[in-house]
């Protein structure tokens, strides 16, 4: 089964939400961070696409999945859009400061401990792969510290996706914008339902807390 939508945003863009939303337009199951954790042996079959000791079946690796987003897919936007010529590309974004809020209490929060201390669990060992992956290709980042280097750090992402993707390909998407954008994109029609905004700061850290727990992160 192809992918035929391809999420290029980082999280605490409202990747979440975006899962849910194309799921509800019929366009899922679409593959998250989330399903990694649901199943565990994911972690496994990412450290070896990002090992890149043999080309990845794509196929296999997003068996039973229609569309992607969120990390671990979205480290490999541009292999999955080139692979998936026919898929569509969404680039979700955010206001740098509220951005930089949610990003520095959640997710940087696990970047920033993998392969510093002796943990060896399935999300840093598949991190640090993602990490050397991303340094073969140019991609050397640091991580930022304060507002400021946040809003380049995000800046730099957004202009690398639109130099990567063509633009009649790709959707700079905003979920605060609601179903409008997404659903003319995609060609379809609009839910009479609300837009799932979901994965707050407080429901990622109370999920990162139960994954930690399980032994996984």
């Amino acid at each position: 089964m192809p992918l035929s939508v391809i999420g290029a945003g980082i999280g605490r863009t409202g990747t979440q939400s975006l899962k849910f939303a194309l799921e509800q337009l019929g366009v899922g199951p679409c593959h998250h961070m989330i399903e990694v954790f649901r199943h565990p042996e994911q972690f496994a079959l990412w450290e070896q696409v990002f090992d890149e000791r043999r080309p990845p079946d794509w196929e296999d690796v997003f068996a039973g999945y229609r569309s992607s987003c969120d990390a671990p897919s979205a480290f490999v936007y541009r292999e999955l859009a080139e692979h998936y010529p026919d898929a569509k590309v969404i680039l979700t974004t955010r206001d740098p400061e509220s951005w930089w809020r949610s990003a520095s209490a959640t997710i940087m929060s696990v970047h920033r401990t993998t392969g510093q201390a002796p943990r060896d669990t399935p999300l840093e060992k598949m991190m640090a792969k993602a990490k050397a992956y991303q340094a073969r290709r140019g991609v050397v980042r640091d991580l930022p510290t304060d507002f400021t280097a946040a809003s380049a750090f995000l800046q730099l992402h957004n202009d690398e996706v639109s130099r990567s993707i063509a633009p009649e390909r790709l959707l700079v998407y905003d979920i605060r914008d609601g179903w409008g954008p997404l659903c003319r994109f995609l060609g379809v029609d609009v839910p009479d339902t609300p837009f799932p905004h979901t994965n707050t700061t407080e429901e990622f850290q109370s999920r990162l807390g139960q994954f930690r727990s399980q032994g996984m992160a």
